[in-house]
């Protein structure tokens, strides 16, 4: 079995507001070196005799798909549990599958709807939690959005990056986060019905005051200009789907489009998307298919990210 200290050893990652910048820059570190390992066809077995309980309230893609290969290829086992599988939250308190899980599993990793859930395994578990999602924060999402910045560009602290959407979904509200650690200038472009909320802002006003970090907020068009990353994400998020109508028209005015790409007034300026992208409505498709878009980098980088995370607290 090879052996790996994991610097952050039975700690939950359930956002990134009690990570240090250091921190974050140790996991961000050791998911480009295990980029590096799986680019060049190296095989590790750091997971062997581990197993990882892996419960989805919500479907997933990226998520689903980044926790299961990377815990697999590392000879670990992980375990789905949808809804249909588990009792949790139902027949069963949270606290009450977390303690059964904890005496299982040597980690639980949860994307669902509600924040306190997660919270609540991680409390009642005795296991490191990941958050893979809740309404309110996506951290594993969001380490991948850095470490594409930092491929593209080499550095993170002072470049900028604009959300171009619903400011109040757990995307931005995520970005917010990181980037006022990280020293990273972040903006939202929205509408005003959809600005980030109050407690958010108030949470990161010190993380980027001490960063040095700018946070704009603003429905008007010029507060694209200068950004090194245009980033959107659904108009609709999950379980909101009776207000497609409505999110459809309060927020037209803010797609990413080459017009947007322009108003950077800068010709290096990428594109991210966390996926799964509605063509023509958030983004167009010459956007997101044109030689700015670093969605597809994105995408891969959640794999690393989540494997690094998961070698830093299992």
């Amino acid at each position: 079995m090879e052996t790996f200290k994991a610097p952050f050893k039975g700690r939950s990652l359930l956002n990134w507001i009690d990570w240090t910048p250091a921190e974050i820059e140790t996991l961000l570190n050791l998911s480009f070196q295990v980029k590096a390992e799986s680019h060049r066809g190296e095989v590790h077995q750091r997971f062997v005799g581990k197993t990882i309980a892996l419960i989805f309230e919500k479907r997933s893609t990226r998520t689903r798909s980044s926790f299961e290969t990377a815990f697999g290829e590392e000879g670990g086992h992980p375990v789905f549990m949808s809804t249909a599988d588990i009792q949790l939250g139902g027949k069963e308190s949270v606290q009450d599958t977390a303690r059964v899980l904890g005496r299982m599993f040597s980690a639980i990793e949860f994307r669902g709807f509600r924040q306190e859930h997660v919270e609540q395994l991680a409390e009642y578990s005795g296991v490191p939690v990941i958050n893979g999602l809740t309404d309110m924060y996506h951290p594993t999402q969001v380490l991948a959005d850095i470490m594409t910045l930092r491929e593209n560009f080499e550095t993170l602290k002072g470049l900028s990056l604009c959300f171009c959407g619903d400011g109040r979904n757990n995307v931005a509200r995520s970005l917010m986060v990181i980037c006022s650690k990280m020293g990273i200038n972040f903006s939202v472009y929205s509408s005003k019905k959809l600005f980030p909320a109050q407690d958010i802002q108030g949470i990161c006003a010190p993380f980027a005051a001490s960063s040095g970090a700018k946070i704009t907020i603003s429905d008007e068009k010029s507060v694209v200009k200068g950004a090194d990353c245009l980033y959107t994400d659904v108009w609709v998020s999950m379980g909101e789907e009776a207000l497609k109508e409505e999110r459809t028209k309060l927020l037209a005015p803010f797609q990413v489009n080459r017009e947007l790409m322009k108003a950077t007034g800068k010709d290096t300026t990428i594109f991210l998307h966390c996926l799964p992208a509605v063509k023509g409505q958030e983004v167009t498709e010459d956007v997101i298919e044109g030689t700015a878009s670093r969605v597809w980098d994105q995408a891969e980088n959640r794999k690393h990210t989540i494997k690094a995370i998961m070698l830093g607290i299992i």
